[in-house]
């Protein structure tokens, strides 16, 4: 810096903290005009869009541009000002430049962020079309197409045309089908239930050159729907594809302990742990650890190993999960009727926050379910509920508890005060629902409550249950098949299998029973709705 040049910035960021912004901006735009320098125009840029004064911001973006033309960061901040000033018909011809100069490898990714601001726009239809306008020769150049056609793809599905955006992600696909932003677009548009973009995307993934990325986004997408088996299929595929990636081997494993496949699960966590025994420490490692701990933990309780569960949640070294540690090491001291040791573990949960207590508050109630201790939990449920009278949580746990308590009136008082407070409640209609037919009466009324349950929570397996349960007692058996089937398929657990089962029995597939109840029994042999309708029927399988 020369002297003058020193005075002149000094003067700036002094007139600037003076709350003189108009003064400051001026003296930083003057010297960075005058030497050239990048850094102070970029300045310069800064102080106005601190100031909220967009067109000086312009003003100054545009001077940065006209003295160095071949600067890539002057164009691509004029743009982003432009596209927020809502000036979007002036975007098409810089775009098109600073994409034909920015080099081949860097446009996909620069594309991408131009989409992102672009979505950003007030006027999202205006903007997908400038966007196309702008990345007219890209659009045509079989080299970029891919990822052109995604990024206006993205910027019409933000505009609500998702006719428009499939339309874009097939173009993008027909360019070149091992791309993965046409892919990651068509999975975006089954998401938002665009039923054509499945088809589009199951076509990429059929592929052998399908990326890691969209396989893994389409898994943890499947998963969270609850579709996990059809989640899984991707994981095994990923890691057919993709054997050192220690990720999918962790939510592979996951999600086969969810299905009560222990051999399986297991042997995916150990392949997850010796592939993370390679990677760097630090936060992402100590966290995936801790997820394979407690699932191995699981597995092994659900063996009834306990000493083997409480030795691996031992191995957490995880910061962000020692309340997830003390809660599950309660747990297991609790089923094995050490509950002293247990409440001490819950002792040990933080409470200095308002969430926190209720976390500890929470883990004691279920403590003395897990006990048996049923009516010192309503009680403890009914004072906190009488100091909180409209905490939905509170209601429903009571309601719960009182079934065991078989407070029958109780748990149908609480309940429809629930569903009063909140009519959206679907666990609420489902347990009310459920609670009428499992003791045979009120059927159609029950049937009722849970159809609404369904229509709230449609992909609930266990609400399937409730309705497959109902259609039997309602004496239609062959809907019931229908509907258990389905929700045993999608989640092996024993209570559904409980359920799916007596109905099987009952029309006279006692083969397939027998079958249904022998696999639940090894996935959890002292589940009690499974134990008490084998001894009902007086069954021994």
């Amino acid at each position: 810096m020369t002297a003058q040049t020193f005075y002149e910035v000094l003067v700036g960021e002094l007139s600037l903290h003076s709350a003189e912004p108009g003064t400051g901006f001026r003296l930083l735009l003057d010297s960075a005009r005058r030497t050239r320098d990048p850094m102070l125009f970029q300045r310069a840029t800064e102080v106005a869009l601190q100031a909220r004064a967009p067109d000086a911001a312009l003003e100054a973006v545009r001077a940065w541009k006209e003295t160095l033309p071949d600067s890539h960061e002057a164009r691509r901040l004029e743009l982003q000002i432009l596209i927020a000033l809502g000036r979007l018909s002036e975007t098409p011809e810089p775009l098109k430049v600073e994409l034909a100069d920015t080099p081949l490898p860097e446009r996909p990714a620069l594309m991408n962020i131009f989409a992102s601001t672009y979505a950003r726009a007030s006027d999202k239809k205006l903007a997908a079309a400038m966007l196309e306008q702008g990345m007219a020769d890209q659009l045509k150049d079989p080299k970029t197409a891919a990822p052109a056609w995604a990024a206006v793809g993205r910027v019409r599905l933000a505009a609500g045309d998702e006719a428009g955006a499939l339309e874009a992600a097939r173009q993008g696909y027909q360019a070149d089908p091992k791309a993965d932003g046409p892919a990651l677009l068509a999975l975006d548009l089954t998401e938002a239930g665009t039923d054509q973009a499945d088809a589009l995307l199951q076509q990429y993934l059929s592929g052998k050159d399908a990326s890691i990325n969209v396989r893994g986004a389409y898994a943890r997408t499947l998963a969270q729907a609850g579709r996990y088996d059809d989640a899984s299929r991707q994981l095994v595929a990923l890691t057919e594809q993709y054997p050192e990636q220690a990720e999918a081997w962790l939510l592979l494993g996951t999600l086969q302990a969810q299905a009560r496949k222990a051999n399986e699960a297991e042997a995916s966590i150990q392949r997850y742990l010796a592939l993370s025994a390679k990677m760097p420490d630090g936060p992402p490692r100590s966290r995936g650890e801790a997820q394979a701990y407690f699932v191995l933990s699981q597995l092994a309780e659900r063996r009834k190993d306990y000493a083997a569960a409480l030795g691996w949640l031992d191995k957490v070294d995880s910061p962000d999960d020692v309340s997830t540690t003390l809660l599950r090491r309660a747990a297991l001291l609790a089923r094995q009727g050490k509950l002293d040791q247990a409440r001490a573990a819950i002792a040990e949960l933080p409470d200095d926050t308002a969430e926190q207590q209720r976390q500890k508050f929470q883990a004691g109630v279920q403590l003395l379910r897990e006990a048996g201790k049923y009516q010192e939990a309503y009680d403890m449920l009914a004072r906190a509920s009488a100091a909180a009278p409209q905490d939905p949580d509170l209601i429903y746990d009571q309601a719960m508890v009182a079934e065991k308590l078989d407070r029958m009136d109780d748990m149908e008082r609480l309940l429809r005060k629930l569903i009063a407070m909140d009519p959206k409640n679907h666990n609420a209609y489902n347990a009310l629902g459920y609670s009428l037919a499992d003791r045979n009466i009120r059927l159609d009324e029950a049937r009722t409550l849970i159809v609404k349950a369904v229509q709230l929570s449609p992909d609930d397996p266990f609400i399937a249950d409730s309705l497959g349960w109902v259609e039997f007692r309602l004496g239609n058996n062959a809907e019931a098949i229908r509907i258990l089937e389905a929700a045993y398929k999608k989640q092996p657990d024993p209570e559904i299998a409980a359920h799916f089962g007596e109905v099987l029995w009952s029309s006279g597939q006692r083969d397939r029973a027998m079958t249904v109840w022998k696999a639940a029994l090894a996935v959890d042999s002292n589940n009690e709705t499974l134990r008490e309708t084998l001894k009902r029927l007086r069954v021994k399988p």
